[in-house]
């Protein structure tokens, strides 16, 4: 099972906002793959379903973007996973608009 989280804060004065990058990329993967509708559980709004073989829940916290660790860590614990089964959608200061960075592991 992977864990994926889009971070991004929660209402509507943010909804377009580059910081919301990675809740706007995991309702785009959500939609893409038809998961089921959202419901809240570990702090976030989640949905859970299939990319291809590989079960999949996804989360967009409903915390402050450095509180989003939180939902993470509880949905990781509930499923008993480890950071291994965990992907991150965050937007970058440091890319141009329209970049990507894909990497393992923390840090810049």
């Amino acid at each position: 099972m992977l864990i994926i989280v889009g971070l991004g804060n929660p209402g509507r004065q943010y909804a377009a906002n580059r910081h919301n990058l990675g809740a706007m990329t995991v309702e785009a993967i959500a939609r893409r793959w038809n998961f089921d509708r959202e419901r809240s559980r570990f702090s976030s709004l989640a949905r859970e379903g299939m990319i291809g073989e590989a079960r999949a829940l996804i989360l967009r916290p409903q915390t402050y973007y450095n509180e989003s660790g939180r939902a993470a860590g509880e949905a990781l614990a509930f499923y008993k996973l480890s950071v291994a089964d965990l992907v991150v959608f965050h937007d970058e200061v440091d890319l141009a608009p329209g970049r990507f960075r894909m990497k393992t592991g923390g840090g810049a």
